[in-house]
């Protein structure tokens, strides 16, 4: 009776380890989906802020007239990429580079600068900025994880079993970009 119990242990104790490593394996990948999800929705957030801002810089600006056109544009692009993380932060970089500047131009008008709109527009956009950091934080380190136990022995043997893929990083190429713009009073 004791052998029979020892082969029945000896048996289901691999059962046991795979299930484990599997279910770690699916957390895993589910906090990424989330993480990604919580990026999703902070870029959500930028892409209604852009619009309120490029209204209020019209009235201010007329001869920016190109460089505003050219982040609606963006701005759309970026909403309508559903792509990986990778064309997504491609698509990020370049909304970035021309909104940066936009921001910047801004010191050319006065009265703009003191319009309370646009105070409080601008304060929304950096701390957007600010949380969007955080969520590609959060995401890229559920990455890190994700991509450690489809790599590492034994659970890259389960994750192959399975197809637990390597996930892709969200990744700022330019390290102007990485910087949030800057909020002037």
């Amino acid at each position: 009776m004791e052998i029979v119990i020892i082969i029945g242990v000896i048996a289901i104790l691999p059962l046991i380890i795979v299930i484990a490593i599997y279910n770690s394996l699916v957390k895993l990948r589910n906090h990424c989906e989330e993480a990604w999800s919580n990026i999703d929705t902070e870029l959500k957030r930028r892409y209604n802020l852009i619009p309120s801002l490029i209204n209020t810089i019209k009235g201010y600006a007329q001869h920016e007239k190109d460089l505003m056109e050219q982040v609606t544009r963006l701005r759309s692009e970026c909403m309508n990429n559903n792509g990986t993380p990778a064309h997504q932060a491609d698509t990020e970089n370049a909304l970035i580079q021309v909104l940066n500047p936009l921001l910047a131009r801004v010191e050319n008008y006065p009265d703009l600068k003191a319009d309370k709109n646009f105070m409080q527009l601008q304060e929304e956009l950096a701390n957007t900025e600010n949380r969007i950091q955080a969520a590609r934080r959060f995401f890229n380190g559920n990455v890190r994880e994700n991509n450690n136990k489809v790599q590492m022995f034994p659970s890259s043997l389960i994750a192959n079993a399975f197809g637990f893929k390597l996930q892709e990083y969200f990744e700022i190429d330019d390290i102007q970009i990485r910087i949030a713009p800057k909020v002037e009073v």
